[in-house]
């Protein structure tokens, strides 16, 4: 499906002048870059964090960028890779529910990569991360949710291309460089949701990151590509999506509005699908307080898209379980902290008394719940019957959500971690990009 106006439009908003970009945008940007700072530390220990720092370590290069854990530096392509599997490993990063997918974990590896190799202001990559993770929720609401439906994971596909405008524009590329770029990238932006679940979705991050860093650096050097790698014939849209949402995507672009400032973060370490369900189960346990042995079944109504995310039946490990609707219900039934990544345990699983409660969640699909909704009903012992909702759409104030960001950050770094990262992501006006990437080893 042609969409051929859409690289037109991706190389203006490319191109727009740091006058123009959004203040609330670029404060929500600032959120951004310190929870990803907080989640790319927190999930530094997992298994596959030191995997991804083997092999780039391994391969070597010219020390350019910084990977958290590693004391060396390696090519910005390579420090993407790491940076951007290790901070979706915990996943427990933002999400974009129009763009359907994480735009941090995909893009701020890039811009920090290349702002730390091209010597750039830390507030350059904030401000490139901006621009690149609204051309990532563009082309997303562009190709639309059947590419998402089919089995695309829009983090690394619509992703890429926000990993590299935003390198792209961190290494000063022309308007003419940027094209060659976003079409060399539109022959490598790639990730399933068969991996959803296992190691391979943090990877999807990964790539998307390293792709950008990637096909920026090769426009630099001059590697050209077709006219219209991204929405003309057999581009990316064209093999891609069932449709190019072309109109819908681009009404209403940038400076005038930045789909950005809808973005939402994580306060629960499992899928943002599972917030909404979480949420509304909080506020009935403490409204109605409800005690696991009252609640004799519960049925979800859900939009049907998160059916094939989070609806895992029968999870086999602790990362499986953030994917589990059932089981997700039980420990929040149950009072288990699900904030708190140490809480998913391969041992859930196997739990007697949350399989119980699991086995009573009815999950169903309802395309008239939004898909930042749930609703649910709950039935106690004796048949009484409590109707609960919450949505996540509604914006949630700075103060609250900077309150909730750093909380979060305390429970996973600790409080004195957490408040030195937060000192720094605040006063971006006096750092480098080098003086923030050294905030991932320090």
């Amino acid at each position: 499906m042609i969409a051929e106006h859409t690289m037109t439009k991706v190389l203006a908003l490319a191109a727009l002048p740091d006058e123009s970009l959004s203040q609330t945008g670029r404060a929500l940007a600032g959120l951004s870059l310190f929870d990803w700072l907080v989640v790319a530390r927190a999930g530094a220990g997992e298994p596959l964090s030191a995997i991804i720092r083997d092999f780039v370590a391994h391969e070597g290069g010219r020390p350019e960028a910084s990977v958290v854990g590693l004391t060396i530096k390696v090519p910005a392509r390579a420090a993407a890779l790491a940076n951007g599997t290790v901070s979706h490993a915990l996943d427990y990063d933002d999400t974009h529910f129009a763009h359907i997918g994480h735009l941090s974990v995909g893009i701020m590896p890039a811009a920090l990569a290349a702002g730390e190799t091209a010597n750039a202001t830390a507030e350059a990559v904030r401000d490139a991360f901006l621009v690149g993770a609204e051309v990532a929720c563009r082309i997303g609401l562009v190709l639309g949710r059947k590419h998402y439906e089919r089995g695309f994971h829009q983090t690394a596909t619509a992703g890429a291309f926000g990993a590299t405008v935003a390198a792209g524009r961190l290494f000063g590329l022309a308007p003419d460089q940027m094209r060659h770029a976003l079409s060399l990238v539109s022959t490598r932006a790639s990730g399933l949701k068969s991996q959803f679940g296992t190691m391979g979705k943090p990877f999807n991050a990964g790539i998307a990151a390293s792709n950008g860093v990637e096909a920026a650096l090769l426009a630099r050097r001059g590697m050209e590509s077709c006219n219209d790698g991204l929405g003309g014939l057999q581009g990316f849209i064209d093999t891609h999506a069932e449709e190019a949402l072309e109109v819908e995507a681009w009404a209403n672009p940038p400076p005038a509005r930045f789909l950005f400032e809808d973005n939402k973060y994580k306060l629960h370490a499992c899928c943002h699908g599972t917030h909404a369900m979480l949420n509304a189960l909080a506020e009935a346990r403490h409204y109605y307080d409800l005690t696991l042995d009252r609640v004799e079944s519960v049925v979800l109504r859900t939009n049907p898209r998160w059916l094939r995310v989070c609806d895992i039946k029968a999870p086999r490990t602790g990362l499986e379980a953030k994917f589990s609707y059932g089981l997700l219900a039980g420990m929040a039934l149950a009072g288990v902290d699900t904030a708190a990544d140490r809480s998913y345990t391969d041992s859930l699983c196997t739990d007697p008394i949350l399989l119980g409660v699991a086995r009573r969640v009815i999950v169903e699909g309802d395309a008239s719940v939004s898909d930042t909704a749930a609703e649910l009903v709950l039935t106690l012992q004796g048949g009484e019957k409590i109707s609960v909702r919450h949505d996540l759409a509604a914006r949630v104030p700075e103060a609250e959500l900077e309150r909730g960001l750093r909380a979060k950050a305390a429970a996973l770094l600790g409080l004195a971690t957490a408040d030195r990262l937060w000192i720094a992501a605040s006063g971006l006006a006096d750092r480098s990009a080098r003086d923030f990437a050294g905030l991932l080893q320090a």
